[in-house]
């Protein structure tokens, strides 16, 4: 990429604040982009912030009631903030599957609607979709998560169609496990509907699909998601980029 290729962009993350969302805030700043991290977590979005001279957005993005108005002036968009709940579906609390879905779907439909007149206006915008593997294959017990991201596959592709006469582009990437706060958290709910210690998780639940066998690192992420976001990939649209090892392979 051009060193200072993004200079004079906005760009928006959501769950900016750490894993993958924190790796592109700091991707995009290198390369001039002006960021607005938009998290819940007070300090750790306010510090990141005044680290790549950003702008703090402190939000709520499962109250997606108050979003309903929302009108945004950025040029890119990453909807990556997710959270993860195990649990069998007899045992799955309805208000929880609820929340996923008005965060992982709801919420990147509210941004993207409140982000696509002002791309029209200018001519260019890049939507990237912050997907899973999960939003390409299935896993038990993941009954909420695979729903929302499949659900968003399909409104990723959506906003390709109706933002390709207006040059916005809108894609997805699909990672498998990634070595982040969302992954780690759920160690001990895989050991528990498993049944195994949580020492067994990586090897026989979360990479047991993976060719490679290894998590992936936020920033081998967020370099996908620079080139998405870059003038090289002005005809990449409607797609979604796996980065999973080799899971979707199979």
């Amino acid at each position: 990429m051009t060193e200072q290729d993004l200079a004079g962009k906005r760009a928006l993350v959501t769950g900016g604040a750490s894993g993958i969302g924190l790796a592109c805030v700091r991707e995009f700043a290198s390369r001039g982009a002006h960021i607005v991290i938009a998290d819940h977590h007070v300090y750790l979005t306010e510090s990141i912030a005044e680290e790549v001279g950003g702008d703090a957005w402190l939000v709520d993005l499962a109250d997606t009631s108050a979003m309903e108005e929302l009108s945004l002036d950025v040029d890119i968009l990453v909807n990556n903030v997710g959270i993860q709940h195990v649990s069998p579906i007899p045992e799955f609390e309805p208000e929880t599957f609820r929340l996923m879905l008005r965060l992982m779907v709801e919420s990147p439909f509210l941004l993207i609607r409140a982000v696509l007149p002002g791309m029209y206006r200018r001519g260019w915008g890049r939507i990237i979709n912050v997907s899973s593997a999960h939003g390409l294959r299935a896993s038990a017990f993941k009954s909420a998560y695979v729903t929302a991201k499949h659900a968003l596959e399909g409104l990723s592709k959506v906003t390709a169609l109706e933002g390709a006469p207006h040059g916005v582009t809108s894609n997805c990437v699909n990672p498998s496990y990634v070595r982040t706060p969302l992954v780690e958290h759920q160690i001990a709910d895989q050991a528990r509907v498993h049944g195994i210690p949580e020492s067994e998780v990586l090897e026989k639940v979360m990479l047991t699909e993976n060719a490679i066998k290894r998590l992936i690192e936020p920033d081998e992420v967020a370099s996908l998601v620079g080139w998405l976001v870059s003038d090289r990939a002005g005809m990449v649209t409607g797609a979604s980029y796996t980065m999973d090892g080799g899971w979707t392979a199979r």
